[in-house]
């Protein structure tokens, strides 16, 4: 019983910030609220603030700015409209990109581990799967024992990503983009409240998939120990 009202917990630490955050930026990206769309600000805070080499493009995956390529990138089906969320993601994303201007340890940090994190996962998932075959065919359980151990701590590794990310999503949103758009006179004192909460509620998104992510642990690890 006690596992079970543990697991209920669980879930709803996971789904209900993802349901919130959905519900903030569905609720202020409905209105036209900006002169141009997210994107057209992106564009604007990016000449304005002199970030050379940084580009802004369209692409259909979701907003993020690729350190890699200097580039912030908006999808047009969320940011390119004239919306108090699309004004407010934009800036959170040309903050990305005053992070990298600036040479931010934590942002360089989380995308070396990004990429890490990419092989590591697929390590892990190949270690799962053979790691029952290679026990038998050896006789040697503790050999697949060995293993399941190893892809558990490698599953370990998306956790890590998202705990790093989310100090740098706090001071790309907080830190960066609000006072960008306060300074700027893009949105009026009286919706500094509703961007605060926009921010707020892109960064649980981050905290979400990190217990997601727990939560798969703890799942392996209980198959492990059966």
């Amino acid at each position: 019983m006690p596992y079970v009202a543990g697991l209920l917990v669980l879930v709803a630490l996971i789904a209900l910030p993802g349901l919130w955050a959905r519900h903030v930026l569905e609720r202020y990206g409905r209105d036209e609220y900006f002169s141009g769309t997210g994107i057209d600000l992106a564009g604007i805070l990016v000449r304005d603030l002199s970030l050379d080499g940084v580009r802004v493009e369209a692409t259909e995956l979701g907003d993020h700015y690729d350190p890699a390529e200097k580039v912030v990138r908006l999808n047009p089906a969320s940011t390119g409209k004239r919306s108090l969320t699309a004004v407010v993601v934009a800036a959170h994303e040309v903050g990305h990109a005053l992070q990298d201007q600036s040479g931010d340890g934590l942002l360089r940090f989380r995308t070396r581990l990004v990429m890490f994190g990419i092989w590591a996962e697929r390590i892990g998932a190949a270690a799962i799967m053979v790691a029952p075959l290679l026990g038998a065919a050896l006789q040697v359980p503790l050999i697949g024992r060995l293993l399941l151990v190893s892809a558990v701590l490698v599953l370990g590794i998306p956790v890590i990503v998202h705990l790093v990310t989310l100090p740098v999503e706090l001071d790309a949103s907080f830190n960066r983009a609000l006072p960008l758009l306060k300074a700027g006179r893009y949105i009026p004192p009286e919706d500094e409240r509703a961007a605060r909460r926009i921010l707020t509620a892109c960064a649980l998104t981050y905290l979400a998939q990190a217990l997601a992510s727990m939560f798969n642990i703890l799942r392996w690890i209980r198959l492990f120990r059966r």
